[in-house]
């Protein structure tokens, strides 16, 4: 127990590393500009987005019914 207890210290003392908290902010920032962005393209090309799912959907009809008879085959 006092092996644990002495292994939990040290990884706190390596969690407050300035460099890996940096990063990991940095990281944070970086993830929710990608999703701000990513929802922005999504608003403004509603549109085209709904064209391509209408699209696809024949295509993943297709692509089901290959699975289901090869899974049905065996």
């Amino acid at each position: 127990m006092a092996a644990e207890e002495k292994k939990c210290c040290s990884s706190e003392k390596k969690c407050c590393d300035p460099k890996k908290t940096l990063a990991t902010l940095l990281k944070v920032i970086l993830g929710l500009a990608f999703l701000v962005l990513g929802g922005l393209a999504i608003i403004n090309w509603w549109d085209k987005l709904v064209m391509i799912v209408k699209g696809c959907s024949g295509l993943f009809l297709i692509l089901a019914g290959i699975i289901t008879l090869a899974i049905a085959k065996e």
